[in-house]
């Protein structure tokens, strides 16, 4: 690679290593090149040429490494964050996602040797991340998976251990369990649900528990009597014949071993906590990039899919519903405290509520709760860091509600410039939403799944922040 002279060609050359760095990872640039880049190059500039690559990645691999351990909805291309993270971090930085769901930009991070942190409300979103980033050693889980398996069929032929199991849930959950699942099935994932409890070792336990989810929630098949729970609300298919669900954990094992093989941790900490973006647990002025993609602004409703594992891992129905009114995006309004907005979000609610006075509520709430999210995003930051928000419009009572410019209003309210906003078009192949909740409507995801945006948002050199741990 050829060394550049001092002026605008060595800037404009530099300008072009970037691109060509941050958005193919065969490329490696001598470290003086890369030095060069984070000393000449602004992270302003270095955001602005980002923003303007192709951010589609369409035909694209995206289930490597530990990407393709569980199904679940809404999740971004690995090389989305990967780009970012590349271009406007070094290695030891500490990349955050405040709603990781799947975990794939801390699974990025890890991937590109930056420390990592996740936080989440969802269970599943926590248990799925938390493996995706704990390597481990592939001979002790194949062992100990294959133990499972062994003791699982044998523990079959215990009527009363199952029967106890299962006599075990609440009221609402039996009803539950018993409408999705047929009796063989119970029987089945209770054998092997009451193996992988025993299983001593925490991080290969919580493996195994997250193959034993994957059977249940996943794109098609699945052995529950809903059709595809990893993309939309369930619907029951009376005639849907479910597959044996020790033969189908058996298959996913192989292939999650096969997946986690490919997990190298650089040496670097990769966090994934329970914790609320509208309050996070993380000190002032210690992250160095943030990515995330938050919920639309009608209510997504992860949890009507993932309480379908959820309920077998130890989790009752009306815990798990009392929960998902906590969400951002949440239908629940019930008395929530008027709170103005700027810009384009207050005009966008107003124009809501010329139509339906409910909804125009639930729009300010989700943009209530998202200006709480960034206000938290520019506190956590560092000085002259970035982040990066991925969101895409929604419908509201025939009103097209343009949230990334909602969200880009209220980020210069609390702060942040707006370094720009790129447009993504989705392939709508691996990027498909969960319905949202209550009937069908205007809002479906037919007419809301064409596009979504990239906000760049940087935060001053001026502002005030210390920099202290993580607490």
């Amino acid at each position: 690679m050829p060394m550049y002279p001092v002026g605008e060609a060595s800037r404009e050359a530099l300008r072009e290593q970037l691109r060509l760095f941050a958005f193919d990872t065969t490329l490696k640039p001598p470290p003086d090149i890369l030095v060069r880049i984070q000393q000449e190059l602004t992270v302003r500039e270095k955001l602005a040429i980002l923003l303007e690559g192709e951010l589609d990645f369409h035909g694209r691999d995206s289930g490597y490494a530990s990407h393709s351990l569980h199904a679940f909805a809404a999740k971004f291309p690995p090389q989305l964050p990967r780009v970012f993270i590349r271009g406007l971090t070094k290695p030891g930085d500490l990349v955050l996602d405040p709603m990781m769901g799947s975990g794939t930009a801390i699974v990025e991070a890890l991937l590109e040797g930056r420390r990592g942190l996740g936080l989440d409300i969802d269970p599943l979103a926590i248990r799925l991340s938390r493996v995706k980033t704990t390597p481990l050693v592939i001979d002790d889980m194949r062992n100990v998976g294959f133990k499972v398996l062994s003791q699982a069929h044998a523990l079959m032929s215990d009527g009363n251990a199952i029967e106890q199991y299962l006599e075990g849930f609440d009221e609402r959950t039996k009803a539950f369990v018993d409408y999705w699942f047929l009796p063989k099935t119970q029987r089945e994932l209770t054998a092997l649900v009451l193996v992988i409890q025993n299983v001593a070792d925490t991080s290969i336990r919580r493996f195994l528990e997250l193959a034993f989810s994957s059977i249940i929630v996943t794109k098609s098949g699945g052995v529950s009597m809903a059709r595809d729970l990893a993309h939309t609300r369930p619907h029951l298919d009376k005639t849907k014949e479910p597959k044996d669900a020790l033969e189908r954990f058996l298959a996913r094992l192989q292939k999650n071993l096969r997946s986690m093989s490919e997990v190298v941790t650089n040496g670097t900490d990769i966090l994934s906590l329970a914790g609320d973006a509208r309050s996070m647990p993380i000190a002032a002025g210690v992250v160095d990039l943030i990515v995330t993609s938050p919920p639309y602004a009608n209510a997504i409703d992860y949890m009507r899919a993932h309480k379908f594992s959820l309920v077998w891992l130890g989790e009752s129905i009306p815990a798990l519903s009392e929960l998902r009114a906590q969400y951002i995006g949440s239908e629940r309004v019930g008395q929530v405290q008027y709170v103005a907005l700027p810009g384009r979000a207050e005009m966008t609610v107003r124009q809501v509520a010329e139509r339906d006075s409910r909804k125009a509520a639930i729009l300010r709430k989700y943009l209530a709760e998202m200006k709480s999210v960034i206000a938290e995003m520019y506190r956590v930051l560092r000085d002259d860091s970035v982040a990066i928000v991925v969101v895409g419009p929604s419908t509201m009572r025939g009103i097209r509600v343009q949230t990334h410019d909602c969200l880009a209003d209220i980020a210069s309210s609390v702060g942040f410039e707006v370094v720009g906003v790129a447009r993504r078009v989705l392939d709508r192949d691996k990027r498909m939403m969960p319905a949202r909740f209550g009937k069908k409507g205007d809002s479906m995801i037919e007419q809301r799944m064409h596009e979504e945006y990239v906000i760049g948002l940087l935060k001053p050199e001026h502002s005030q922040g210390g920099h202290h741990a993580v607490s």
